[in-house]
């Protein structure tokens, strides 16, 4: 059974930095892919970054040289390290995995391309 936990979530001001970390249980890493997706209230759930089992890595303009994605196999773990910290970067933020067949055909960005999430991390990034 897959299961994805968020944490490291918080509040910081403008211009800090956060890491967040998803832990992942019943998974294979290598035959997959993993997203960060985030939804602020009244908003649309978007993507922000994903990467692949190559360790092929896509992000969302919005947050291109500020944000990194990366996994580590050994500790069955997903992180988004997020710099500049932005207001407007502020939502609950998800870690998603999906299979081989859903990471082929579809973009990082489609939702749909994932299959197991986790519960979600508050970030507040404050002015």
């Amino acid at each position: 059974q897959v299961q994805l936990v968020e944490s490291g979530g918080g509040s910081v001001q403008a211009g800090g930095s956060l890491r967040l970390s998803c832990a992942v249980s019943g998974y294979n890493f290598t035959r997959g892919c993993m997203g960060w997706f985030r939804q602020a209230p009244g908003k649309e759930r978007e993507a922000v970054a994903g990467v692949s089992s190559t360790d092929t890595s896509r992000y969302t303009d919005s947050a291109k040289g500020r944000f990194t994605i990366s996994q580590d196999n050994t500790k069955n773990m997903l992180y988004l390290e997020m710099n500049s910290l932005k207001p407007e970067d502020t939502g609950m933020y998800y870690c998603a995995a999906g299979d081989s067949a859903g990471c082929y055909y579809r973009s990082y960005a489609d939702a749909r391309r994932y299959t197991y999430w986790g519960q979600g991390t508050q970030v507040t990034v404050s002015s």
